[in-house]
């Protein structure tokens, strides 16, 4: 009988000691990969990358990008709602409508008016271009307005931008001249316009006009409050040398829309409206200047007098 192992016995291990559980090359190829994320056992890669679900970087789903025509609605009610905070606080865009402010500005320019500086509580200025609301019967009543339902929606919304003028919106564009605590007055014929006896410069007057038009007037004392405002082109301006009865022909300073600061179109007469150098000459706000001094004295005068009587001295 040959010696060799029984039958039913495992023929002993004869690899060196140490190498019984290391595994050789083809057992490297033979291992499975390790498993991946749940779900995704056996799916081909989805757009991110990992298993066949779609999920993006952290296992989110992707959001299906809108297309240009549904987000175009949110876009134009975003752009109207700004419009309006714009045109409602910041600065509005207004459509000459007359020749009263010739040169200065021609019939169918579009001005920019600073509509923020009267929120913080800053009354025009004299020399300031302004737009204000019709203080009540300045204005002619519009033959084109209420010329059909279509017409009537069209310069709705070319007025809402600033391309023509509002129906509805009764206002007015003239130059500050004077403010309230101001005497103001012109004598007629060649004579100038004078503010607290202060003759002003007006190169900005239409050619061929004089300062105080067809209607001198005055003296005339502004309250306080109110400003007082005339056209450029004296010859053809309904301001308040026209409008002598109650206040004296004056605007309310709460019927002030804003400033007019710049020309925006034609774009061949882009121009700041600036106030002219006239209105900075030395004594033109005497009154003004005079008062503080004045009142600072009263009062001085009227603590020097407590103080005494309560200490008991004499007073002399």
């Amino acid at each position: 009988m040959a010696v060799g192992a029984r039958s039913g016995q495992e023929e002993p291990d004869k690899r060196p000691r140490g190498t019984e559980d290391r595994p050789g090359p083809a057992a490297f190829h033979a291992q499975e990969d390790p498993p991946g994320p749940p779900g995704t056992d056996g799916a081909p890669p989805g757009p991110g990358g990992t298993g066949g679900t779609g999920a993006g970087p952290g296992g989110k789903t992707p959001r299906k990008q809108r297309s240009f025509w549904k987000e175009l609605p949110i876009l134009v009610g975003i752009a109207l709602v700004l419009a309006l905070f714009i045109k409602t606080f910041l600065v509005q865009a207004f459509s000459i409508p007359s020749d009263s402010m010739q040169d200065t500005l021609q019939r169918g320019d579009r001005v920019l008016v600073d509509k923020l500086t009267p929120w913080f509580g800053s009354e025009p200025g004299r020399g300031e271009v302004v737009v204000f609301h019709d203080p009540g019967g300045w204005l002619q009543e519009n033959p084109g307005a209420g010329s059909g339902a279509l017409a009537g929606g069209v310069q709705k919304v070319l007025s809402f931008i600033g391309l023509m003028p509002s129906a509805e919106e009764k206002d007015l564009i003239k130059r500050v001249i004077a403010v309230g605590g101001d005497t103001v007055e012109c004598k007629g014929d060649n004579n100038p316009v004078t503010v607290n006896g202060k003759a002003l410069k007006e190169p900005y007057i239409f050619p061929g006009n004089t300062p105080c038009g067809d209607r001198p007037f005055g003296p005339v004392t502004v309250p306080h409050g109110r400003i007082w405002v005339m056209g450029d082109h004296r010859q053809n301006s309904l301001d308040s040398r026209y409008h002598q009865g109650l206040h004296q022909g004056t605007v309310s300073v709460d019927d002030v829309v804003g400033r007019a600061v710049f020309v925006a179109w034609p774009v061949d007469r882009w121009s700041v409206l600036s106030v002219p150098g006239t209105f900075g000459q030395p004594g033109l706000n005497r009154a003004a200047a005079v008062a503080p001094p004045a009142f600072g004295l009263v009062g001085a005068t009227g603590l020097v007098l407590w103080r005494r009587r309560k200490s008991g001295q004499p007073r002399g």
